[in-house]
């Protein structure tokens, strides 16, 4: 018995030597090598221990080429809802515009799961990059972000058969029944996220009753065509061209799109993209059950009418030898740098290969100069449906009077609809007056019967005045 019981004394010594010799290394490494050899000693020495050990480690990282992993996503939110009552040390946040806090886990921190009597464990890392190993993806991100699950070699088939798939699962149900909508802008490479709580629904959008079912219609259509669209071998994306005069209702449309399909919204800023280039990383970068919004979109690079462009570069070519004999002025400030985002990369990223990297999205674009874009953007399977948003008719101006003034009927109510047309005023004015007294519904219409009447004065007018210019002009 003793010589047994030595030898077993022996080899806890031995083992306890070689554990302190390993830690002595390491803390050695850390301290003197280089990041890259410290990282290569940590590889070579998890691997060495991986060939002893009866456990199997998995590694889900966050970024899956150029875009978030769905299975980190996943991982997230369902390890998020057991971390709270099992981890030592966590991350509480508290999104904008929600009433419920978040849990997630602190770096290097570890919990326990059970799945059918099968016990693993989760663990949490994140390791900061330096310039040379950061993705050029995510240049966002200084850090990689991973999740590591542990487990017996003997229940490999079980994990990866059912627990992971019952993971995934779990978090993408978890994900909707706590999901909230966020709206996306871009700051130059990557998007920034914020949370969308806009209150904009069909129900009170200032439209005719017509024009509103038309495109519900239309948007039911799209969302539950996943097999037709794949059927005719077309993408699962539509554009919407929303066009018309300002204060005609085009951003509450979108949000109102939004809200009725639970879809997130990626607006997307042309003058912050450097290159055609970029502009690809950003679609790739985006969600499906998404809707990408260029507003203004005549504002935010040239992409007016080629031919259009033609006659205007003769003029300049002109305008320009005229002024070779002056003397040129020197600009002490240094130019910004221009986006460089061509039509060809608009129209590709709306219409090209890469805009089917996803499915079930919209592209909607916005305009007050519809005459102004090229016809190339404007074409069926770029912009599919146009909605032309115009001034405030009887039928909207019913749903504005129920919204503000809370009244479906009023008496005066036949002379708004006599003069309202002729007037020409868009939903944001007729808004506007009817805030003005929105506790006095009789003063709130009759202040809105004298700025229409005053409006169609003015309109009738501008009429004559622009049909004289018009004919001395052709004259001309």
């Amino acid at each position: 018995m003793f010589p047994w019981g030595l030898m077993k004394m022996e080899v806890w010594s031995n083992l306890g030597s070689i554990l302190a010799t390993l830690i002595f290394i390491r803390s050695v490494v850390r301290e003197y090598l280089p990041r890259e050899l410290c990282d290569l000693f940590s590889k070579s020495l998890r691997r060495l221990l991986g060939m002893v050990s009866s456990y199997i480690s998995v590694v889900i990282e966050e970024n899956d080429g150029m875009k978030v992993s769905e299975v980190y996503e996943a991982v997230q939110t369902y390890l998020s809802a057991r971390s709270s009552s099992a981890a030592e040390r966590l991350k509480l946040k508290k999104p904008k515009n929600s009433k419920d806090f978040t849990f997630s886990l602190d770096n290097n921190q570890k919990i326990s799961d059970k799945f059918e009597d099968i016990k693993v464990r989760w663990a949490f890392h994140s390791i900061e990059l330096n310039q040379k190993t950061r993705s050029p993806w995510n240049s966002a991100s200084d850090e990689k972000r991973y999740y590591e699950l542990k487990f017996h070699k003997k229940h490999k088939h079980k994990i990866f058969g059912e627990y992971l798939p019952h993971v995934i699962t779990e978090g993408k149900n978890l994900e909707l029944r706590s999901r909230h909508r966020k709206i996306y802008t871009n700051e130059y490479r990557y998007w920034s996220p914020v949370m969308f709580d806009h209150p904009a629904t069909f129900g009170t959008l200032a439209l005719e009753p017509e024009q509103k079912q038309e495109i519900l219609e239309d948007l039911q259509r799209f969302q539950r065509g996943e097999k037709y669209y794949r059927q005719v071998g077309r993408a699962w994306k539509r554009g919407y061209l929303l066009y018309g005069p300002p204060g005609t209702g085009k951003s509450s449309m979108i949000a109102a799109m939004a809200n009725f399909l639970d879809y997130d919204i990626y607006d997307l800023e042309l003058t912050q993209v450097q290159n055609n280039t970029e502009l690809r990383k950003l679609l790739i970068a985006t969600t499906n059950k998404s809707i990408i919004v260029i507003e203004d979109i005549d504002c935010s690079l040239d992409l007016s009418d080629r031919k259009k462009k033609k006659k205007k570069k003769a003029q300049k070519e002109g305008e320009e030898k005229d002024k070779a004999s002056e003397p040129s002025k020197t600009d002490e400030t240094e130019p910004k740098e221009e986006s460089k985002v061509t039509l060809s990369g608009v129209l590709n990223f709306t219409d090209g290969l890469w805009s089917c990297c996803g499915s079930e999205r919209l592209f909607v674009f916005t305009t007050n100069h519809i005459d102004r874009l090229d016809p190339a953007l404007l074409r069926s399977g770029r912009m599919d449906k146009h909605i032309l948003l115009s001034f405030c008719k009887f039928g909207a101006f019913k749903t504005l009077a129920r919204n503000y003034l809370s009244i479906e009927d009023h008496e005066l109510f036949p002379q708004i609809k006599d003069l309202i047309e002729a007037a020409e005023m868009t939903p944001a004015d007729v808004t506007e007056h009817l805030m003005k007294m929105n506790r006095d519904a009789a003063g709130a219409l009759q202040n809105l019967i004298e700025a229409l009447r005053d409006a169609k004065e003015r309109r009738a007018t501008a009429v004559p005045e622009e049909n004289a210019c018009a004919t001395v002009e052709g004259e001309a």
